[in-house]
């Protein structure tokens, strides 16, 4: 085993059966932290932008959060709601793609796709790059390193993930329960000192907001509307990662339907519980909270400025800070809990872009890369693929969430919108033919939950548009136009391909004539071997070809040739400028040109080497020849390989390590003797 595979076993684990992919499924407890992650999280970050938007007209608009939260939470029950008859309707884990794909077309389907991959990717980077500052914040020296910390994170991310669905899936349960429990817990006790009239306010209660430039005035209708539609779209970044269940439905046991739908379930219920309750305990707190950017708008009691250096802690902080007052290891449980739950959240993205990215290689719309599995069983090419656009996104935004947000949810509405009509129309189709009263009743249901849903998110999309639009959003678009066309010429280039490697009744037209070629360096063993090959084929026309550079080496080939006594002749052909590949490219051409009808087949003889550094001082001319070769009609390259002594010795040392080791059996590596007997 070479050292490559050492690491790689190390890294990711022994390889796995294609058919252990069930033993990879996920139950639903695993399921759900697994891919309810970051929906999860959000409530780490969608309140805080709730209060920043609000705090633009002042405190005293933050009287609002708590129905902008329930308007968030009214959105997300109807699109949950949606999705469970979407993961019943298409189990087959295409979700959103391919529910636009089979009832809008293909066209539609494309753009769902473009918005879910770029949603995945901005997951990933604003998840990661919440994380970075978390922890920039808690320990100093890695202040002005958060994009340095933020693909290290990915890295380390990809590795997890690359070890398999359900490997990955039991590492991060523990701490996504733990971040349910944390919060849950806070806020039921902070709830309860409300009840009972004791609870604290928080940090920032006694700091005054200033509002922004040109909202200084009385608000008027307009004015209020607009504000509360900014507030409103940006809570609904608490949307994000619902449609991930859908795309991950093959991951689940059976029934899978049954399962994702009360995975999805679970996942709305605890949200907006999470959600809310973090919504009116920081306002019943007092807190005040702006923009991280424009800290000079906070003001003491007595109108000053507040003191250099302020850090503005997040919403959850401070909660955390005032309803554990007494208690402190209960405000670092929950503020560690939560920077890990940012990290982790991520993993949503590393579960659903690979099966979407292998969805859409197998419908011709991506790489046929993405399609692989690999050692693990997981999509190891679409998850490195998601790593590195992440990679890049942080390092580009220097890990900027502020930036970086501003770019969220728009894709995922596209999809949203776009399922829905297609949910729509795909009930509307089935009612056609359903003659059953008890089925057409649930279908009938099933479309009214569906348009209701679409209302609701194309309401949503608008504001989301017109709010957010010269914020960031435009670039959204821009990246999703640019994977829509990218996916449509690569589709463009598989149905081109396809179509001309369709058979035919000429593909079995023989040749009229074969004309081999040999190519002799030096009258050694591989030369021979390669001769001996070539003639065993009965060519028509058979010859060897030396490049001549060199006017003695050239006269010592032909007396060598003349003393074996070798019936195939050989050709010469002169370089007075040197080259060696140039020559055989044109004297195989001028053979092609008179011959069209006929192939000329290059035999190549090349040394088999054991070590990696012994590649690079040999078969350099063989590999430049072959790639000329390649691009040249009629003609055949064949490889005739010799194996040097290290060859041998790395193939003897690869039989040595298939050895029975201890602990093999256990581990299933090696059958038993009973069922070595069985198989006879």
């Amino acid at each position: 085993m070479s050292v490559g595979d050492v690491s790689k076993r190390i890294l990711l684990g022994r390889k796995l059966r294609s058919s252990q992919l069930g033993e990879t499924l996920l139950p639903k407890r695993i399921a759900l932290p697994v891919f309810a992650s970051d929906a999860l999280s959000s409530v780490a970050y969608a309140p805080d932008e709730v209060f920043i938007m609000l705090a633009v007209a002042g405190a005293s608009t933050y009287v609002w959060s708590w129905k902008i939260g329930l308007a968030v939470a009214v959105v997300m029950l109807t699109v949950i709601a949606s999705y469970r008859q979407t993961v019943h309707a298409y189990p087959s884990g295409g979700g959103d793609y391919e529910v636009a794909t089979v009832n809008l077309g293909r066209n539609a389907g494309v753009t769902v796709a473009s918005a879910l991959l770029v949603d995945y990717v901005l997951t990933v980077a604003v998840s990661i790059s919440s994380a970075s500052q978390y922890a920039a914040g808690a320990i100093p020296p890695l202040i002005g390193h958060e994009a340095t910390v933020g693909v290290i994170a990915v890295a380390l991310l990809t590795a997890m993930n690359l070890r398999g669905v359900r490997e990955s899936g039991a590492f991060f349960a523990v701490p996504t329960y733990l971040f349910m429990v944390a919060i849950l817990g806070m806020c039921a006790y902070g709830l309860l000192r409300l009840v009972a009239g004791d609870l604290p306010d928080a940090e920032s209660a006694n700091l005054v907001i200033e509002p922004q430039p040109g909202w200084e005035e009385p608000l008027t209708q307009i004015g209020l509307m607009f504000l509360l539609a900014r507030a409103f779209s940006s809570g609904c970044a608490a949307l994000t990662g619902v449609e991930a269940i859908s795309n991950g439905v093959p991951a689940f046991r059976k029934p899978k339907s049954r399962n994702a739908a009360t995975t999805l379930l679970m996942l709305g219920l605890i949200a907006i519980t999470m959600m809310m309750s973090v919504i009116v305990l920081a306002k019943q707190m007092m807190i005040r909270y702006v923009d991280p950017h424009e800290l000079d708008r906070l003001r003491t009691s007595s109108g000053g400025a507040v003191p250099e250096g302020y850090d503005q802690h997040p919403v959850i902080s401070q909660i955390a800070a005032g309803v554990f007052d007494h208690f402190p290891p209960g405000f670092y449980f929950v503020v560690t809990v939560t920077g890990i739950i940012l990290v982790l959240a991520a993993n949503t993205a590393f579960n659903g872009f690979p099966v979407l990215g292998s969805i859409l290689a197998h419908d011709g719309l991506a790489p046929r890369s993405l399609g692989s599995r690999g050692d693990r069983l997981a999509y190891s090419n679409g998850i490195v693929f998601l790593a590195a656009l992440s990679m890049l996104l942080i390092w580009v935004f220097d890990a900027e969430t502020t930036k970086l947000i501003q770019l969220y949810i728009v894709g995922v509405f596209v999809s949203f919108n776009l399922s829905q009509l297609g949910m729509i129309r795909h009930w509307t189709r089935h009612l056609r033919t359903e003659r059953d009263p008890a089925v057409r009743r649930r279908m009938m249901r099933s479309r009214a939950i569906n348009t209701f849903g679409l209302g609701m998110t194309a309401v949503v999309l608008v504001i989301v548009l017109i709010t957010k639009f010269l914020a960031g959003a435009w670039i959204t678009i821009l990246a999703m136009g640019f994977f829509f066309l990218v996916m449509q010429a690569i589709g463009r280039h598989y149905a081109r391909v396809e179509l001309e490697l369709a058979a035919d009744e000429q593909d079995k037209v023989m040749p009229t004539r074969v004309h081999a070629i040999v190519l002799a360096s030096k009258l050694h063993k591989p030369t021979l071997r390669a001769l001996a090959f070539a003639r065993a084929t009965r060519p028509n026309v058979l010859e060897a070809i030396y490049v001549s550079v060199d006017a003695k080496a050239t006269s010592r080939l032909l007396e060598e040739w003349d003393e074996r006594h070798l019936d195939i002749p050989l050709k010469v052909l002169h370089s007075p400028y040197r080259e060696v590949v140039r020559p055989i490219v044109e004297y195989t051409q001028e053979i092609r040109r008179a011959s069209p009808r006929g192939v000329v087949a290059v035999y190549i003889p090349e040394y088999v080497v054991g070590r990696w550094w012994e590649q690079l001082l040999h078969n350099q001319t063989a590999l430049r020849l072959k790639g000329r070769l390649l691009f040249t009609p009629g003609v055949m390259v064949i490889s005739v390989p010799y194996q040097l002594r290290s060859s041998q010795a790395a193939e003897e040392r690869r039989r040595d390590d298939v050895r029975v080791h201890a602990g093999d059996l256990r581990r299933g590596r090696v059958a038993s003797r009973g069922d070595r007997q069985d198989e006879r």
